[in-house]
């Protein structure tokens, strides 16, 4: 990948590798989950910290797939029952899949089951060798030979094994290839000299067994990944104007007659309600949008909740923490952080709300701040239902501006304005007559 991040951590709409791979064991409902790490392991482990009951072995050094499973020994050596061995950058195996090979495994009883697929290019993979219809090895792409490698059955590199016999086999794989590394498939001709059932379990579409090895691959399956989220929306009831330039994450939830138009990035498990329009440039991160909101063009939201029939943009900023009411309207260039926007109130230009509770049928004049921030700490701003704010005020925060109250324009409010009171926090005006003819003269001398 030629990233300091580990390849597993790669991200595919939205979501790295290993997690995707994880989210599809988990369908299995496993007794332990064990991850064998390597390359950047702290990295690895600190990703996966917030998931419970997983155990971790290290493989260092890295001599290959048969001595990384060999590596999980101390977890599972001496437990009865069927492990499922998977790759941490084969993100598109579906759960579907995996409980068959489990389910085949179990009837056959077997030792080994191998999952494969057979496809038309096999390069790169290690190939099937079968003896009347059985599989005997698995033969790699290093050290095939010229025939076997017109062979199309491939290996996927997911297993499933009875535990039992395992581990005494594993010690038993050499090195003798062109990697020097003790490779797991090796494990299918020592089964069969030892007596021991080894099946297969062959998927028809190959794609899911796709690994991931570099920048472009991992663009290609990101892109495959969206296309299909975008139809199943598109299935259940939501336009996308444009699909292709349509970048939605797979653990979004979408409603009914929703219009998304090109350009638009929802990520991170964000939840859009029904009949909403969602403009050009705009980006969602996990967020909640309710029914019949309108976002316009460029708007970005970020863990942030917009209400039933709240309007939002073009180019506004919705920060961690921002509220949005029913039918509220957030404006051109309008900032929020931290700030619940009341039920029916506006902030429709150039204004940036930090820190702030504002309640319902607000007006928010342009070029309104709240200075929320001492240089030490932050302070809240209260304006109760009604109010009114006068364009290009500043409110000094800790303050509160109280039902019903009006602040005139220009004003920088530091005190508390009382219930229906009229807050004036300027210098008064003052005109000096014939003030610029004076200056040009002294100017031209």
């Amino acid at each position: 990948m030629k990233s300091e991040r580990p390849k597993v951590l790669h991200q595919v709409a939205g979501r790295a590798l290993i997690d995707r791979v994880l989210d599809t064991a988990a369908a299995l409902g496993p007794v332990t989950t064990t991850i064998v790490v390597g390359h950047a392991a702290d990295q690895v482990k600190s990703h996966l910290g917030v998931r419970p009951q997983l155990h971790f072995v290290l493989q260092e050094p890295q001599l290959g797939t048969g001595h990384a499973l060999l590596q999980t020994a101390p977890v599972l050596k001496g437990r009865t029952g069927t492990v499922v061995l998977l790759s941490g950058d084969v993100p598109l195996l579906t759960r579907e899949s995996l409980h068959g090979l489990v389910t085949a495994h179990r009837d056959e009883q077997a030792a080994a089951t191998v999952l494969t697929a057979v496809v038309d290019r096999p390069y790169g993979y290690g190939r099937i060798v079968r003896t009347q219809g059985r599989v005997a090895r698995i033969v790699e792409e290093r050290d095939a030979s010229v025939a076997q490698r017109t062979i199309g059955e491939i290996n996927s590199g997911i297993y499933a094994f009875a535990l039992e016999p395992l581990f005494e086999a594993l010690e038993a794989i050499g090195s003798d290839n062109a990697q020097g590394e003790y490779y797991l498939p090796d494990l299918v001709a020592i089964y069969r000299r030892r007596g021991l059932g080894v099946s297969t379990f062959t998927i028809p579409t190959a794609v899911e067994i796709r690994g991931i090895n570099s920048r472009t691959e991992l663009a290609e399956v990101s892109r495959m990944v969206r296309q299909q989220k975008n139809e199943e929306l598109m299935a259940a009831g939501v336009t996308l104007i444009d699909p292709a330039t349509t970048y939605i994450d797979t653990d979004v939830e979408i409603g009914l007659d929703t219009v998304i138009h090109p350009c638009v990035f929802i990520e991170r498990g964000s939840r859009i309600g029904a009949a909403c329009e969602i403009y050009s440039g705009s980006r969602i991160v996990n967020s909640t949008i309710g029914d019949r909101a309108l976002i316009r063009n460029h708007s970005v939201i970020t863990d942030a909740t917009v209400r039933a029939g709240a309007s939002i943009g073009p180019f506004a900023h919705l920060r961690p923490g921002a509220d949005v009411g029913d039918n509220a309207h957030v404006g051109n260039f309008v900032e929020l952080k931290k700030t619940t926007l009341g039920a029916g109130s506006k902030a429709n230009h150039l204004a940036y709300l930090g820190d702030a509770t504002i309640g319902p049928n607000v007006n928010v004049g342009a070029g309104t701040i709240t200075c929320n921030y001492d240089g030490a700490a932050k302070h809240q701003t209260v304006i109760e239902e009604g109010a009114f704010v006068g364009s290009n005020s500043t409110l000094v925060a800790p303050v509160k501006v109280g039902r019903g109250a009006y602040i005139a324009a220009g004003s920088a409010v530091t005190t508390d304005v009382p219930e229906g009171a009229l807050g004036i926090g300027r210098s008064r005006q003052e005109n000096k007559a014939g003030w610029v003819a004076k200056r040009k003269a002294s100017v031209q001398r």
